[in-house]
């Protein structure tokens, strides 16, 4: 069996301000710190035997933090990066039911058809995370390997695990920052999810989803879904 642990990435500065970072290599920012301290401490006993990355620097530094203990080589991994915004990136998601009216509709209500001018379609981001998770488990068979990564593309790895086609891509909950996924692989790598987005080590105070305003003024959409 090979075991993967799937980490989303600590607060980044898109995540603070509110806007669609997306590609955008934003830098940590907010309480994202504390969330690493905190990340680091939880990851501390786990057994990890490689640990890769986007090569984004949130998800590089997020990585750094679970590394914190285990000292082992972080591998970047450009197709483990979060999807492509085009002109979507830097955008304040408050403004997008005025600004961007079909491309917000389509992120909420049909992900699987989200495809922004200049961007990169989510049938994509499917097909390309998934090829570069299925190539990590085949170079560390036998192996528990840690992999950061961002909400969006996290949440089409999940789909994929949970052997679910693109177009139901909307009924995989989204994932609040540093929280953790378990997929394993059996010898025919074929894929079981084990537990979804746990931020259990957060605590209230450091999460991040409680400040996202826009989010909690629509109440029924999820925060997490923000990429």
């Amino acid at each position: 069996m090979t075991r993967m642990i799937l980490v989303r990435h600590c607060e980044a500065q898109g995540n603070t301000m509110g806007v669609f970072q997306g590609n955008t290599d934003c830098d940590i920012a907010g309480s994202a710190e504390a969330q690493l301290d905190l990340l680091s401490i939880r990851c501390r006993n786990m057994p990890i035997d490689a640990i890769y990355s986007s090569p984004l620097q949130r998800a590089y530094k997020t990585a750094q933090a679970v590394n914190r203990f285990h000292n082992l080589p972080i591998h970047t991994e450009p197709r483990l990066r979060e999807i492509g915004g085009g002109v979507l990136e830097g955008q304040p998601w408050e403004k997008m039911p005025e600004l961007f009216p079909a491309e917000l509709d389509a992120w909420l209500n049909r992900p699987w058809d989200f495809a922004p001018s200049q961007g990169e379609p989510m049938r994509e981001v499917y097909r390309r995370v998934w090829e570069g998770v299925m190539d990590i488990v085949r170079q560390n068979q036998g192996k528990t390997v840690c992999v950061v990564s961002h909400g969006c593309a996290i949440r089409n790895i999940l789909c994929n695990a949970l052997h679910k086609p693109i177009e139901e891509i909307g009924q995989v909950a989204g994932c609040a920052n540093t929280a953790i996924s378990v997929i394993d692989f059996d010898e025919n790598l074929r894929s079981t999810v084990v537990s979804m987005n746990d931020a259990s080590h957060l605590t209230p105070e450091v999460s991040s989803t409680a400040k996202f305003e826009w989010w909690k003024q629509n109440e029924e959409q999820e925060p997490e879904k923000r990429g």
